[in-house]
This record gives structure tokens, sequence and C-alpha cells, in this order.
């Protein structure tokens, strides 16, 4: 490719915005805008304190390399005349439609439709397509459009707005490093964070408790996740919705899960009352073909290593009576192992709680269990539920 073909097809985005040649060193400012090295060293150089093309002021004036950017040009320079002139396109393509979301010209209606494109364009997955979504910096972008205003200013319309917004970072997450959802720990930022899940749509509290579940994938968001589980108010919250409308309530006991994977964060779910939210959402499974009953065992699980957890589970009324009914179930293996667990923990630790079991039938369950198809560990854990109980029911009848 000679010099001529390059400079008519370079994509915009790899063009320094001073000197509009191709980027051959390319840097990155505090401002997230990227320069060719010696065009914004020349710039500093000059005495200049801002960044040339959005003009604010450099609290830091140090440049990074910006190696996904560089890694790029690489490619497109060596494949030639054999680079899908389709990419040059995607790259230009996504770069208008973050300019039109950054714009304050642009109106919502056209901000909505480049979001709908977005989202789009984030179903149909490739590697390249994957490094133009972090050049561009789209889920920081994004956040800042969801997260970066002030609750109390905004329309119906402007909430529409964010709901699509959210939706669409949900669809980037497994494109993209997940490290910008640390910005949600910023306070003005949190707080809007908590306004929307405590005020808004459906649709909205389930992107959220979809957004709670991704910090708990990423050793990078472990303090972002840390935050969130230690937030009496938020935590209240996803308990108050895991017995609602199904797929929210779904979407809380994930949220729920995620938090739960940090040890630091399960004192906080305990005193905000998860254990009464789940025991609620599994009673009320019962009823229906579909649901996470065995994620949430597995959350009562992982909180009975607390003694506040397990005396918040027998204190409950109908605690233990719900992890009996849960003993036996044919069609659910995972959910009885889970049940028969927990009643082993509680009820070695509590005379109230064994009563209670043996009372709502637990005896007659846990036969059904072994006489079942379940594995053989599930099996082990219903002969140690039965022994104990024996045993328990022995001491105390000596001592009558």
């Amino acid at each position: 490719m000679n010099k001529v073909q390059i400079e008519i097809t370079i994509p915009h985005l790899f063009r320094c915005p001073i000197s509009l040649d191709l980027l051959e060193d390319p840097v990155t400012l505090c401002t997230g805008q990227t320069y060719d090295r010696s065009s914004i060293e020349k710039w500093l150089a000059a005495g200049n304190l801002t960044c040339p093309v959005t003009m604010q002021k450099l609290h830091d004036p140090s440049i990074v390399p910006n190696h996904t950017l560089r890694h790029l040009i690489d490619q497109w320079l060596q494949l030639g005349h054999q680079f899908d002139p389709g990419n040059s396109a995607t790259i230009d393509y996504l770069a208008s439609l973050k300019h039109t979301l950054q714009s304050h010209d642009s109106t919502l209606e056209n901000k909505v439709q480049a979001l709908d494109k977005i989202r789009v364009l984030s179903y149909e997955y490739c590697s390249f397509k994957k490094s133009c979504f972090i050049q561009l910096s789209f889920l920081p972008l994004l956040l800042e459009l969801v997260f970066g205003t002030e609750y109390a200013q905004l329309s119906r319309n402007h909430m529409e707005f964010k709901e699509v917004a959210l939706s669409c970072i949900l669809k980037l997450l497994p494109l993209v490093s997940l490290e910008p959802l640390n910005m949600i720990k910023d306070e003005s930022k949190f707080t809007t964070f908590m306004l929307l899940f405590e005020k808004d749509s459906v649709s909205i509290k389930i992107s959220l408790c979809n957004l709670i579940e991704s910090t708990a994938s990423s050793s990078k968001t472990e303090d972002i996740c840390y935050m969130l589980g230690n937030s009496q108010k938020l935590v209240q919250e996803i308990v108050l919705i895991c017995h609602q409308n199904c797929e929210l309530s779904k979407a809380a006991i994930k949220a729920l899960s995620a938090l739960c994977s940090l040890q630091s964060n399960k004192e906080s779910l305990v005193r905000a009352g998860a254990i009464d939210g789940i025991i609620r959402y599994i009673s009320g499974c019962e009823t229906k073909e579909k649901n996470l009953a065995p994620l949430a065992m597995n959350i009562i699980e992982k909180l009975m290593v607390l003694e506040s957890a397990k005396e918040a589970l027998v204190n409950n009324p109908k605690g233990v009576e719900t992890l009996v009914k849960m003993v036996f179930k044919v069609c659910n293996q995972e959910c009885s192992e889970g049940a028969v667990e927990v009643l082993l923990i509680v009820c070695d630790d509590y005379r109230s709680a064994r009563e209670e079991a043996i009372g709502a039938g637990v005896l007659t369950q846990l036969l059904f269990l072994l006489q079942s198809q379940c594995g053989t560990k599930t099996k082990t854990k219903a002969r140690m539920l039965l022994k104990l109980l024996r045993s328990k029911w022995s001491e105390e009848s000596m001592k009558i």
C-alpha cells in the first residue's frame, strides 16, 4: 500500500488530532485523548497545559503508551491491501457513535439510536471489534452517562435513555476490562446508583443487579464489590425484591450470591436480612418450575460460617421448616444436598432447630431421600443428619 493509498484510507481513529498523520507512537493523556508522542511532546514543551482536543486543563501532564491502539495500527499496516475494508468502516462507525453520545448538540433521540446500534454491534463478537470497544473507551463513557448525572434533574425520557445505556453496558461487559466499574466508588455516582435502585423501573433494577453480579467476576473490581456489599441500604433493597417479580427476584439472588463471594461482605449481608429474604425466596420456589433455589441454598451454606447467620436462620419462623421441605426434591439433587448440609450445621448447634426439624417431618424426608436415586455424597450427608438427630435425642432423653 503506497503513501497516497494510506492517506486516503487511514481510519479517523488512527490519525493524530494534532498532525492529522498516522499515529506512529500513540500515547494517551489523563483526559483520555490519544496523540502521537512527538506531536504532544512539542505541544507540552511549548508551555501548553491543556488537552488540544478537549481544552481541559491537565491535572496530570504525564503521557501513557496506548498499546491497544498500537496493536490495531500494526494489524492494519501488516495486512495492507488484505485488511478488511469493513474494519476501517467499523472503526469510523464506532467513533461516530461515540461522538454522538458525547456531543451536547446531539438530541436525546439520536443518542438512544446510537445506543441501540452499539447494542447490536456488541452481539456480533469478533476480536477486532472487541479491541475497538476497548480503545474507544465505550464502557467508561456509558458508565458516566448512567451514573454521572444527578437523578433529581432527570426527566422520564432521560430515565429511558439510562435504561438503554445500562443494557448496552451489560452487553459490553464480556468484551472489555471491568476495571472502569470502579468509578461507581465515587460518592456522587454511588448516590445515583442507589437512587436508581430505590426509585426506578423493574428493568433498571434487574440491570443494576446484573451489574452487581459482574463485580464478583474479576479481581480488578473487588473493591467495588466490597463497597456494594457493605452498603446496608443497598443490600436491604436487594433483599426486599427477593420475593417479587420472577425475573427481578432471580437477578436479586444472583446479586446476593456475587456479594457473598467476598468473606468481608458476609456479616453485612446477614445484618441486612439476607437470610430472611432468601428463605422467603426459597419458600416461594415450591410452586415455580424454573427457579434459583439451588443458588439461594448455596448462599445460605456460605453464610453458615457466621454465628449471626445461624441465629437468623433458627429465629426465622419458617427457616428450618423451609429447609426440611427442600430435603427431598426429586428433580433438584443440588438443592437437597444443600438443605441437608445446612440442617446438619444448625441441628448440631441448636436444640430448637432439631425439635422444629423433627416436627416438620425431616425424618420422613430423609428416609425418602435415602431411597431415591440421589448421589452418594447426598446420601452420606443424609445418614449423618439422621445419626446426629438420633444421638442428640438420646442424650436429651437421658438428661430427662
